[in-house]
């Protein structure tokens, strides 16, 4: 059974999989090998600088031949390099696919197709996704309020994918993300109306993932009851929503009686230091994720993560990943097929 679908024609990839820009989770290794593997891979850039960008890129391209995207974050209040400059480095690096979040497309749309590239806008509700696609996108990705790490909608990903694929009918693909980390899910995007699947926190418990230990544990560990949707990790970029695990900083603050920024217990204190313990602090309630060269208390950092890290029960490489999923979207379309003919018998 072929998972072809309108996402996989526009993006030249075999798999309506896509591996979400997990910010600096994401790297060379990860990217290539999902897209090796016949998805598609993401390098998140925003908190690089251009030099960085362009290293990333091109030890990407050395590592695959296959299309993979560049993730930008259209909030300048946060980015390291504003996003006119970045999107500059991006495109002369000759990325195929640009995909924007947390802001518009418009203003960044021409220019994106005028390099010959493919751009894809994240929304969080039918109007933003009519919009983007009036705004000239290719690929309309819906994110749900069950996704991991910051979240840029209040609506269930059940409730949303439908809204949006009605809104933009065959105009242009839709991506569905939020609380999809298996085969089932990928195929329940797919009957709501979504071209396509992008899952985050299945591919940060992957053997690639810029991802400390700790933080893979954690994930590796935790049910689907055991995320929190809060502000509360709010040092780095203030005022956006994010899902994180439930750790012990988070509960201090609850027991506290949940005080505003400024009155939170230890606001300053200094949890882990990056570079294996020589770098930068990363202090209490910072965004900061936590990566292999970060040392210290990791329990006590933001350790992002969705609804379906439930489903992520161990660590294992990308590439065999992709090929799980695949398999179990087949699955699962062939069981319900099955249902199908018996329920057609029965009438």
């Amino acid at each position: 059974m072929t998972l072809q679908t309108s996402l996989c024609e526009l993006l030249e990839i075999d798999s309506p999989i896509v591996q979400a820009p997990i910010g600096s989770a994401t790297c060379p290794e990860l990217a290539a090998a999902v897209s090796n593997a016949g998805g598609l891979g993401h390098l998140a850039v925003t908190w690089r600088d251009r030099a960085a960008t362009r290293r990333v890129i091109e030890a990407t391209r050395e590592l695959t031949d296959r299309p993979f995207a560049v993730n930008l974050v259209c909030d300048d209040a946060t980015t390291t390099v504003e996003t006119d400059e970045h999107l500059e480095t991006v495109l002369e690096a000759g990325v195929d696919i640009v995909t924007l979040s947390f802001g518009e497309a418009a203003p960044y749309v021409d220019r994106i197709h005028e390099a010959g590239a493919l751009v894809s806008q994240t929304v969080g509700s039918a109007a933003e996704a009519r919009k983007a696609v009036a705004a000239g996108v290719d690929v309309v990705v819906t994110q749900g309020l069950e996704a991991g790490g910051h979240v840029q909608s209040e609506v269930s990903t059940m409730a949303l994918v439908p809204r949006v694929a009605d809104a933009v009918g065959d105009a242009v693909p839709v991506v569905a993300a939020g609380g999809i980390a298996d085969g089932r899910g990928i195929a329940a995007a797919l009957a709501l109306g979504a071209d396509g699947a992008w899952l985050g926190t299945r591919f940060a418990a992957t053997e690639e993932a810029r991802v400390h230990e700790t933080y893979h544990r954690r994930l590796c560990e935790s049910d689907e009851t055991d995320t929190e949707y809060t502000y509360l990790f709010d040092k780095g970029w203030p005022g956006m929503p994010h899902r994180v695990l439930r750790n012990e900083t988070l509960e201090r603050w609850e027991s506290a009686g949940r005080p505003p920024s400024g009155d939170r217990p230890g606001e300053d204190d200094i949890v882990a230091r990056t570079d294996n313990g020589d770098g930068e602090s990363v202090e209490r309630y910072a965004e900061a994720l936590a990566t292999p060269d970060v040392e210290g208390d990791i329990d006590d950092m933001a350790l992002f993560a969705g609804q379906s890290v439930g489903l992520a029960d161990d660590v294992q490489p990308a590439e065999e990943l992709l090929e799980e999923l695949v398999a179990e979207t087949r699955d699962a379309f062939k069981r319900r097929a099955k249902m199908a003919d018996r329920s057609s018998l029965g009438s």
